[in-house]
């Protein structure tokens, strides 16, 4: 059985959407990107004030699951540009510690609401 995760701790989905399911053992999180929750408006700042928050968000819906980085298994970022790769890393590294899940990074055309980054994940439940 699927179970939809959700938190208002993290944005409010903007479409028809869940934060994130859990099914067969995993949760998936939707694509996060830099919205304030409470505000649903996208944060001002360059991409590394963008990526905290995206992270930020996904630890609020990691932790609506009772998951942790630590469960982190893989994850999906998108970069309105390849040449913000170096601070997006930086800050993700940071934020993620010692947890090294696999990952791919892409450049897009675009983003919802004109984001510079989002950022998705698999994670195994606890």
């Amino acid at each position: 059985m699927n179970t939809i995760h959700h938190t208002a701790l993290a944005p409010a989905a903007i479409g028809p959407y869940s934060q994130a399911i859990s099914a067969g053992g995993f949760l998936f999180c939707a694509g996060q990107t830099p919205l304030d929750p409470k505000t649903m408006a996208l944060v001002e700042g360059d991409v590394g004030v963008q990526t905290a928050q995206v992270l930020k968000n996904l630890h609020a819906v990691l932790q609506s699951a009772g998951c942790t980085w630590k469960d982190v298994v893989k994850t999906t970022i998108f970069l309105r540009t390849m040449g913000d790769f170096a601070k997006v890393n930086e800050v993700y590294a940071a934020t993620l510690g010692e947890s090294r899940p696999a990952r791919s990074t892409v450049a897009v055309a675009g983003l919802p609401k004109d984001a510079q980054v989002e950022i998705e994940l698999v994670a195994k439940l606890p």
